[in-house]
């Protein structure tokens, strides 16, 4: 598990997904600092401390990522993340409803953790967050 104390920073626009993802840290007893930012835009600032946006210090240790986010693309992030030095080494998870094999080797040329689609029901979903958060222990 994560470490009490490290962030995780989720990027999605929906306002249901991410009350999912909040429900599912929640059914799997992870407490850990949830920033959210609702583009890639957005977060890209919240990582640099730009925009009037407070830096998120320290860095997340964990990003979940959307693909299809309003203004700047989740692949388009992924592009500028990894560009910048100070960036280039954060753990991205893609969690997206886009099971398109071009979006999944595209998420991958920019060297991310893990491609999941999100699943459907809350159950498989928080089985899912499950999963994704025993990558970290």
């Amino acid at each position: 598990m994560l470490n009490s104390d490290e962030t995780i920073l989720l990027i999605e626009d929906d306002r249901v997904d991410i009350m999912t993802v909040q429900r599912a840290l929640k059914q799997n007893e992870i407490t850990n600092p949830l920033y959210i930012a609702r583009t890639g835009l957005e977060a890209l600032n919240m990582l640099r401390g730009k925009g009037g946006l407070e830096k998120i210090s320290p860095a997340p240790s964990l990003i979940l990522l959307d693909l299809n986010l309003p203004k700047m693309s989740g692949i388009e992030f992924l592009r500028e993340l990894r560009s910048d030095p100070e960036l280039k080494e954060l753990h991205i998870i893609v969690l997206t409803s886009s099971n398109e094999p071009k979006d999944r080797a595209a998420a991958f040329e920019y060297d991310v953790d893990d491609y999941i689609v999100k699943p459907h029901s809350f159950d498989e979903f928080t089985r899912a967050m499950a999963t994704i958060l025993a990558f970290w222990e």
